[in-house]
C-alpha cells in the first residue's frame, strides 16, 4: 500500500489535511518506489499480456486523461495493487453513475492547482496553489469481478518497423540518424542519433522492436526541450543536476507516449546508477518530480500538436 492510498470511501479527511506538505508526501511516495528498485513509469509486463492499468489512466465519468504526476501516482498504486484498469473516477462520481466503491477501500490521491486571490501592492493577484482529492479505480467497486477482462496484445515480430509509430516521428520533422552505437541527442546539432535495428534484442520485459521505439521516444522526448521548442535546460553532463532532472523528463516522457502506442517501457541501461541519481535529485528538492512529470506531460502534447489534424 503506497503513501498515496490514504483515505477510505467510509472515512472524512483528517482535520489536518490543510497542514499536509502535499509537494512532500507525493516526492516520499516516488523515493519509496525508487528505493524498492521499481521505476513507477515503467510498465512492467511480459510482451502478449498488456495490462490495461498502464494505459494512460483516465477518469471514466469525464473520459479526460490525468497528466503529470497524477500519471505516475496512479500507475504506482496499480503496481502496488494489482489493479488491472486505467480507469479511475472519486467516490461520489462513481456513486452519481449507481456504482459503488467497496467497504474499506483506499482512495488514492492525485493533486491539482488552485488559485487564491491575494492583494500585493494595491492589485488583487491570483497565486496558485497545491491541492489534492482521492480516486478509486474500478477494480475496487463492488460490481467488480476477479476475472474482468485484460486486452490481450499480440506479441510483435523481432525488430519490425512499425508504420504508425513510423508516421509519428515523421510527423515532427525530427532529424533521427541510425549513426551511433548508443542513443543520444545532440544538443548542438539538433540531431538524434540511434544505432540499428540489429543492435536491439529481446529482453524478458519487451521485444527487440520495442526497446528501439522506447528508446526512440525518450531520444524525441529529449528533442522537444531545445530552445526553439520547449525551451528546458539540457544537459548532456552525467551526474548534472540539469541532467538528472532532463532524464526524468525524457524516461516519463518516453513512457507517456509508448503507452499510447501500446509499446512496452523497458528498464533503463544502467538501471541502478540512473535511480541513484534520481533519488539525489528527489531528496533534494520535493518539487522536481512535479516539474519533471509536467514537463513530460508538455513534451507528449507537443509531439501530438505536430501531427496531423484528421
Amino acid at each position: 500500500m503506497t503513501t498515496t492510498t490514504t483515505e477510505s470511501n467510509t472515512q472524512k479527511p483528517a482535520t489536518d489535511v490543510k497542514r499536509k506538505d502535499i509537494h512532500q508526501q507525493v516526492t516520499d511516495t516516488i523515493i519509496k518506489k525508487l528505493e524498492q528498485g521499481t521505476v513507477p513509469w515503467y510498465r512492467p509486463w511480459i510482451p502478449g499480456t498488456q495490462d490495461a492499468s498502464y494505459q494512460l489512466p483516465k477518469n471514466y465519468t469525464t473520459g479526460n486523461k490525468y497528466r503529470g504526476i497524477n500519471i505516475v501516482l496512479l500507475w504506482a498504486a496499480s503496481q502496488d495493487q494489482q489493479f488491472n484498469s486505467n480507469e479511475w473516477a472519486s467516490f461520489k462520481q462513481w456513486k452519481e453513475i449507481d456504482e459503488s466503491v467497496r467497504e474499506n477501500e483506499k482512495g488514492t490521491m492525485i493533486v491539482y492547482y488552485d488559485t487564491v486571490e491575494r492583494e500585493e501592492e494595491g492589485e488583487i493577484k491570483h497565486i496558485p496553489f497545491l491541492k489534492h482529492s482521492y480516486v478509486f479505480n474500478r477494480n475496487q467497486l463492488a460490481s467488480y469481478k476477479p476475472d474482468a477482462k485484460v486486452i490481450e496484445a499480440p506479441r510483435m515480430p523481432l525488430v519490425d518497423r512499425i508504420g504508425a509509430i513510423e508516421d509519428f516521428v515523421a510527423n515532427t520533422k525530427a532529424k533521427v540518424e541510425h549513426d551511433k552505437p548508443m542513443a543520444c541527442y545532440s544538443i548542438k546539432e539538433d540531431k538524434i542519433s540511434m544505432p540499428e535495428l540489429s543492435a536491439f534484442i529481446d529482453t524478458k520485459t519487451c521485444t527487440a522492436t520495442e526497446g528501439y521505439y522506447a528508446t526512440l521516444m525518450h531520444e524525441l522526448t529529449h528533442w522537444t526541450g531545445h530552445a526553439s521548442r520547449l525551451d528546458r535546460k539540457l544537459s548532456n553532463k552525467f551526474g548534472d543536476k540539469h541532467y538528472a532532472v532532463e532524464e526524468l523528463v525524457a524516461e516519463m516522457g518516453a513512457a507517456f507516449v509508448c503507452t499510447e502506442f501500446d509499446i512496452s517501457k523497458p528498464t533503463k541501461e544502467h538501471h541502478a546508477s540512473y535511480i541513484a541519481s534520481w533519488l539525489e535529485v528527489l531528496k533534494q528538492n520535493k518539487h522536481a518530480v512535479f516539474t519533471a512529470a509536467s514537463e513530460a506531460s508538455k513534451a507528449s502534447e507537443f509531439l501530438h500538436k505536430l501531427q496531423p489534424t484528421v
